[in-house]
């Protein structure tokens, strides 16, 4: 069962524009540098530009080489220049993989990085090294998506600021697929949501008004968290600053709803079960792309796939829980048999029609239908391996609020077992947060055993995942019934509101059971949930959960604001900071008011973004997703760990 959208259904923007600008001002920055260039690119940047420009455009505006920046110790300018000669760069993937000193013969050499200061240092070093072994070249630098302060400092302080150009690439929105837009900036959730680092809500709110000066205006803006009313605010500040760019546009997207990821970490704990979140889960899928390996592909070869609307096979089953994709699967090998079958019987004009027009077609069907039965079985044999099903079960009785203690002692044994030190530490976080932070003798123990078993380097991570509010200890006499009874008596209380908010954002505390129970997160099913004609969007958890942050905006769109939310508001501590703007509906169509926006300041999991095209089909409205990036628990973990894999 496949998600069609109705008829009524709105039509989506064309986004592919986005591409064309990003692509342009990059064309346009590297002309800067005239002559031939050898161009050095950041590796977090190597994918997302491969989706923007690829090699022979590239080589079209005299970039000569590719090479990728390797951050290695840093070696002063004498040490690198005795050493020039063996320094080595990897090309880019889609140029010949091979490593090669860097002998440099261009005219020029431009860098395309990332704002971060090793970098600074890194292009340093090869300047320097250059004025050592008395070369003169033009160099210039470009960020992406923007240029800071410190970095242009670091420049002055290693002597260079004279020698390089530097220039902002404001690529900062890649349309992944026809209804998602991401701003490829994984490193935002720690930045801001660990470290309190808000040099990136600058980049959102630019983001947010490059695509209201495209798209028109948004008539209605809804948002809850710090981070997005503070991009909020800033993009509404740029609005103002160039006023009249969208005066008098009709709006073709009716509604932007701004999400911090904070509001719900609940969601992004829970272990995917649509398709595409277990490909993300198993196979890391990576600015849109995948890669296969032998083991998928049955070759001795890896195979990097795209996955998007275009891939027929995959549109139909991204959204579908797990347990219905081989029976689908199957279905669509018989029917792609049967096609071929046809071939008997035909005359030589009949087979000539179809050698023409079908069998192109069907022989590429046979092949994304082969990769994604490759892709299933071996997401079973890994999950049959991790007892996927007795892992569920307890992620399930954590949500419901139900046998603790087994939960407590299935999380010991996963420690004790040494499954993952990631896995182990998402199901601490997702116990805690449900459980409205730990008592003080399991957060003792658990921490005690973890540190046992996976080493004591993973001290200060355990003092991140405190901070950011994902594994807190209860103080003494903060029970769950505690902290509701105490809530439950202020929130009645108008005046009380802010004593509460004190009360909840001092301890970052998270409220979980108050909130589910007042949003009725947790489904009531009489027997058995009917995964294969699901009623709500708990389906992307098996029936067992709604995501918060899906319901959160499927509440709002029904009031068109936040009435008659105040209590939970207050629960998710984000009473100053949930807000609704909204505008004279005159200019905006009843199709462009079906059309939402939702902007995940944080990441969002591929679990949320099923659920809320399943909220459009059921609702006849059509959602758009922009995310800082794609995230999914391990990220999640990953971001908070100072302990790199």
């Amino acid at each position: 069962m496949a998600f069609p959208h109705r008829p009524d259904a709105p039509e989506l923007p064309d986004f592919s524009m986005l591409k064309r600008l990003a692509r342009d001002q990059l064309i346009y920055l590297l002309e800067q540098l005239p002559g031939k260039k050898d161009l050095f690119i950041e590796a977090d940047l190597m994918s997302p530009l491969d989706r923007i420009a690829n090699v022979s455009i590239l080589k079209q505006h005299e970039v000569d080489k590719l090479y990728k920046v390797e951050n290695k110790p840093a070696l002063s300018s004498s040490e690198h220049s005795m050493q020039v000669q063996s320094l080595c760069l990897s090309f880019l993937p889609s140029v010949l993989l091979q490593r090669i000193p860097v002998l440099v013969r261009a005219f020029g050499l431009c860098f395309l990085v990332r704002p971060r200061i090793r970098n600074m240092r890194y292009i340093a070093n090869l300047v320097n090294a250059d004025k050592v072994a008395g070369r003169t070249r033009k160099y210039k630098v470009i960020f992406s998506p923007q240029k800071f302060y410190a970095c242009e400092m670091v420049l002055e302080e290693e002597g260079i600021y004279g020698d390089v150009s530097c220039d902002e690439w404001a690529f900062s929105l890649l349309p992944l697929d026809v209804d998602l837009l991401s701003m490829e900036l994984p490193e935002f959730f720690r930045d801001y949501f660990l470290e309190g680092d808000q040099r990136w809500i600058n980049t959102v709110a630019q983001a947010l008004h490059l695509l209201s000066t495209l798209y028109g205006p948004f008539p209605n803006c809804y948002g809850i968290g710090r981070c997005a009313k503070m991009s909020y605010e800033l993009w509404r500040q740029l609005e103002e600053e160039e006023d009249g760019e969208t005066k008098g546009r009709r709006p073709e997207i009716g509604h932007i709803f701004l999400l911090d990821r904070d509001v719900d970490f609940v969601t992004a704990l829970c272990s995917q079960v649509v398709y595409e979140g277990l490909v993300d889960d198993t196979f890391r899928i990576k600015c849109g792309s995948v890669d296969f390996g032998p083991e998928v592909t049955s070759s001795d070869k890896s195979l990097k796939v795209l996955l998007n609307a275009e891939d027929k096979v995959f549109s139909e089953i991204r959204n579908e829980h797990f347990s219905n994709v081989f029976g689908f699967l199957s279905q669509k090998a018989r029917n792609l048999q049967a096609q071929y079958d046809r071939r008997r019987g035909m005359d030589i004009k009949q087979m000539k029609n179809f050698v023409s027009r079908e069998l192109k077609g069907l022989k590429q069907e046979h092949r994304l239908l082969s990769l994604h039965i490759g892709a299933c079985e071996s997401i079973m044999k890994k999950k049959t391996k991790q007892d996927f099903q007795e892992l569920i079960k307890t992620e399930h009785a954590l949500l419901e609020g139900f046998n603790i203690r087994e939960g407590t002692s299935y999380i010991e044994e996963h420690i004790d077992r040494q499954v993952s030190p990631i896995e182990s530490l998402r199901l601490m976080c997702l116990l805690s947060i449900t459980e409205n932070g730990l008592i003080p003798k399991d957060y003792r123990s658990l921490k005690t055993q973890y540190l046992q078993s996976y080493g004591p380097e993973h001290l200060l991570t355990f003092s991140n995942l405190r901070r950011a509010g994902l594994l807190t200890e209860q103080a003494p006499g903060d029970t769950l019934t505690a902290v509701e009874s105490k809530v439950s008596k202020l929130v009645t209380d108008k005046a009380a509101g802010k004593i509460t908010d004190a009360f909840s954002s001092l301890a970052k505390r998270s409220n979980f059971r108050a909130i589910s129970k007042k949003l009725n997160l947790i489904p009531r099913v009489d027997g058995e949930y009917d995964l294969k004609v699901p009623r709500d969007m708990a389906y992307v958890f098996s029936g067992a959960y709604v995501p918060l942050s899906c319901r959160i905006v499927e509440l709002v769109l029904e009031r068109r604001s936040w009435q008659g939310l105040d209590e939970v508001v207050r629960l998710l501590n984000c009473s100053e900071c949930a807000f609704t703007d909204m505008a004279k509906e005159d200019k905006a169509s009843s199709e462009s008011l079906r059309l939402i926006l939702v902007v995940f300041l944080g990441g969002c999991t591929f679990s949320e973004i099923s659920a809320l095209r399943f909220l459009g089909r059921e609702k006849g409205y059509r959602f758009i997703f922009l995310t800082t990036a794609v995230t999914n628990s391990a990220r999640l973990m990953e971001a908070m760990s100072e302990v790199k894999a």
